[in-house]
């Protein structure tokens, strides 16, 4: 504009103006301050950033290979340095692992954590190196090989409470339970449950209880229905404890329905019985429900069993094990009262036949003698 109205300088006025028809093709330009900028080719901006992130993840590498440098320099002795600098080696191998990390170079980011790792174990700092190994199982983790991560983790978690934080690791056997729940639940299972260990230690039952409630899902799933008892009594006792005894009356009926399932209606009918303890059981909903069922297990009656398990009180618990248990345990019944009747019609033809049988030899006898006495 400063240059139409003859306000610019006498260079720029007397530049001549160019018409968009007059442009080359394929090329894009922005007026600024009345000058044409020609902008790169269409298609390009791709290519470009492309080439951009090849020419970024190759500058990472190289700033890691350079960081490694540093920290073996700091790693050698000579005849001045008696001694390694562990901490300042420790501080560069964790710099190279975050440049390769951010390169996606997981393999190289995983050796740079446990070089780093090992060197804060020779500095003694057992915090720092467990947090190294538990990154290092982040990046095998991001590589796939979730066996080696859980490994890695549960040896930070040990380094954890060896310095003296059973907080974190808690929580990190807990990211390391979430991490191979999907792959290997007896894994997974077995970390849920030292974690709840932890909790319990430190005295932090909610927490605790929440991770026994993980473990008594995935034993559910697994059919593991022993151990599952076991756990949800853990549960039971927690939150009685800790005087919540709504959940206590779901976590009955839980643990009910995996007896029954275990074939077991002596410990479910003990089960109910030592609930009456817990304040408010007895006249409950809860209690109703478990003693009808219990009444329909004991005789065989199906139909009875199948609208316990399909009331509103068994189908909508929030606990999630009381679900998969009463379906499974309804077919399983269902099963069993079929082939009770199919045993039971078995016999009744087994007995008839031989009945029969019995009658046609009688008659037999009879036919065989009078022929004799005849022709005596």
């Amino acid at each position: 504009p400063l240059c139409r109205r003859g306000l610019g300088p006498p260079a720029l006025r007397s530049r001549p103006t160019v018409a968009l028809h007059q442009l080359p093709p394929r090329r894009s330009h922005a007026y600024l301050g009345g000058f044409l900028a020609p902008e790169e080719e269409v298609g390009a901006p791709s290519l470009r950033v492309r080439d951009l992130t090849v020419e970024m993840a190759a500058q990472k590498i190289n700033e890691g290979l350079e960081h490694l440098a540093k920290a073996e320099k700091y790693l050698k002795t000579g005849f001045l340095k008696w001694k390694p600098d562990y901490d300042s080696a420790a501080s560069e191998y964790g710099k190279a692992a975050v440049a390769f990390k951010n390169a996606k170079q997981f393999e190289q980011a995983k050796d740079a954590c446990l070089r780093e790792a090992v060197a804060h174990e020779n500095n003694r700092a057992l915090f720092h190196a467990a947090k190294a190994y538990e990154q290092a199982g982040m990046m095998l983790k991001e590589m796939q090989k979730l066996p080696e991560a859980v490994q890695l983790i549960e040896k930070a978690s040990m380094m954890y409470l060896e310095n003296g934080t059973p907080d974190t690791a808690a929580m990190a056997l807990e990211r390391a339970g979430k991490l191979i729940e999907n792959v290997d639940p007896e894994k997974a299972v077995q970390l849920y449950q030292q974690t709840a260990n932890v909790f319990e230690n430190e005295e932090r039952l909610r927490q605790a209880v929440e991770l026994l409630g993980k473990a008594s899902r995935l034993l559910v799933r697994g059919r593991r229905f022993d151990e599952a008892a076991l756990s949800i009594q853990k549960e039971k006792n927690i939150y009685k404890e800790i005087e919540n005894y709504p959940t206590c009356y779901k976590k009955t009926i839980a643990q009910v329905l995996v007896h029954l399932h275990r074939n077991d209606y002596v410990a479910a009918e003990r089960c109910v019985r030592e609930s009456y303890s817990i304040p408010g059981f007895n006249g409950s909903e809860d209690c109703a429900a478990l003693e009808q069922l219990l009444e329909g297990y004991d005789q065989q009656d199906q139909d009875q069993v199948s609208d316990v398990c399909n009331s509103p009180l068994f189908k909508y618990m929030d606990n999630d094990v009381s679900g998969p248990v009463c379906i499974a345990f309804v077919f399983s019944l269902e099963r069993k009262v079929s082939s009770e009747i199919f045993t039971r019609v078995l016999k009744r033809l087994f007995l008839t036949s031989f009945f029969l049988l019995k009658l046609l030899l009688i008659r037999k006898l009879t036919t065989c003698i009078e022929f004799h006495h005849r022709f005596r």
